[in-house]
């Protein structure tokens, strides 16, 4: 493997290693939400539908970005339940 190959290789699982971390960062604000301490639901609505598309583009690429793919699939998961648990009647 190229050293140039294996840099981007490095950078890019550990990119993808810190986006899940940031989206499992959401369950704080998920649990307080349960508690009746509701946030704002726009940023983690908006991060949902973003890392929605993003999944998509990586999925159905030519040659699929399987590091794409995973960052984003907790963003889409966590962003939701983030967002349902923030709306309250």
């Amino acid at each position: 493997m190229k050293e140039e190959n294996k840099f981007i290789l490095i950078v890019g699982r550990t990119a993808t290693i810190l986006a899940v971390l940031m989206y499992v960062s959401y369950i704080p604000q998920i649990i307080n939400n349960l508690q009746g301490d509701y946030s704002n639901p726009i940023q983690p609505l908006v991060a949902a539908i973003n890392c929605t598309f993003w999944s998509i583009y990586a999925y159905f690429k030519m040659d699929r970005d399987w590091l794409i793919f995973w960052a984003n699939i907790p963003g889409v998961f966590f962003g939701l339940a983030a967002f349902v648990t923030a709306l309250h009647a």
